[in-house]
């Protein structure tokens, strides 16, 4: 098995990991999406604030992204082809948009957008058809989770349930899936994948806890590692053949380095940002690399 790094793993998980790659190779032609997002603004509705100031995020997050007040609209040219929107959630868990339909229409009409959007309504639902390209939307399948990362008074359910009508409404939605968010620990993710077969996917993006600094989850640790390659490849073979992507919030440093490595070595179709070595082990498997400059989801 190509990826010297993967040698750290025990032989049950490198027997996955094979199994992920022959699964890929009979169900995908040989190519690899890495993504550079550096065309793809991330714009923030709410700015810094946030109502629920999440375990794992705190609004740290926030301060990287562009306030969409800021967002020059004298200009028939933006310096990005599509945009991110997000920000902070409302108490109820829903990112404010509705609030703002009228900007956003205007920057619709010049660039492509991305919506995290959190448990929204109906009549949100309804709104979103004219505006997004894409929904990603962080799917959920713990109520304790629920309960102690976001402090939401919400169900597993309410998820599942926003998420079915998001794909009867006829939108195209990118179920985002964090693995260890309980604080590093692995708690609904293996549901959520069962939720997600049944209802039904075009798609599933992984991304996986941080401990990020002036959060509850601070003193945390990430997810053992060889828990979450084995998980992802496990998904690899439960969706043979539905293109997974491994986006840009995962733990950095040697961490990353062997994830990414075992990314691609277990089949994933896409990466985000990839460490040099992940593109190395992908021109020895001889995929053919397509480089993007926009958020994986669009």
């Amino acid at each position: 098995m190509a990826g010297k790094s993967l040698a750290v793993f025990a032989p049950e998980t490198r027997a996955l990991i094979e199994r992920g790659w022959e699964i890929r190779k009979r169900n995908f032609v040989d190519k690899i999406y890495f993504d550079s997002p550096t065309a793809t603004q991330s714009v923030t509705l709410t700015g810094t604030g946030c109502a629920l100031n999440c375990a794992h995020c705190g609004g740290h997050y926030l301060e990287g992204m562009l306030p969409l007040t800021q967002v020059p609209e004298d200009t028939k040219e933006l310096p990005f082809r599509s945009a991110l929107i997000s920000g902070g959630c409302t108490a109820e868990g829903k990112v404010p948009f509705y609030a703002h339909l009228e900007r956003l229409y205007r920057l619709k009409a010049q660039v492509r957008l991305n919506f995290h959007v959190g448990l929204v309504d109906d009549e949100e639902i309804l709104a979103l058809k004219g505006l997004a390209d894409t929904v990603s939307f962080d799917f959920v399948a713990d109520d304790e989770t629920i309960r102690e990362v976001y402090g939401l008074k919400r169900s597993a359910e309410d998820y599942r349930t926003v998420y079915l009508k998001l794909r009867e409404a006829g939108l195209k939605v990118m179920p985002h899936l964090t693995l260890g968010l309980k604080g590093g620990e692995f708690a609904g993710e293996e549901k959520a994948l069962a939720v997600l077969s049944e209802l039904g996917l075009d798609g599933l993006t992984f991304i996986v806890f941080i401990p990020t600094p002036h959060t509850r989850y601070a003193n945390r640790q990430p997810p053992l590692l060889e828990e979450v390659v084995q998980f992802l490849a496990q998904a690899r073979i439960r969706f043979p053949n539905i293109p997974l992507a491994l986006g840009c919030m995962r733990p950095k440093g040697r961490y990353r380095q062997v994830l990414d490595e075992a990314g691609v070595a277990l089949g994933l179709n896409r990466v985000v940002l990839p460490t040099p070595a992940a593109r190395r082990l992908a021109e020895e498997k001889e995929l053919e690399i397509i480089r993007g400059e926009e958020c994986c989801a669009l």
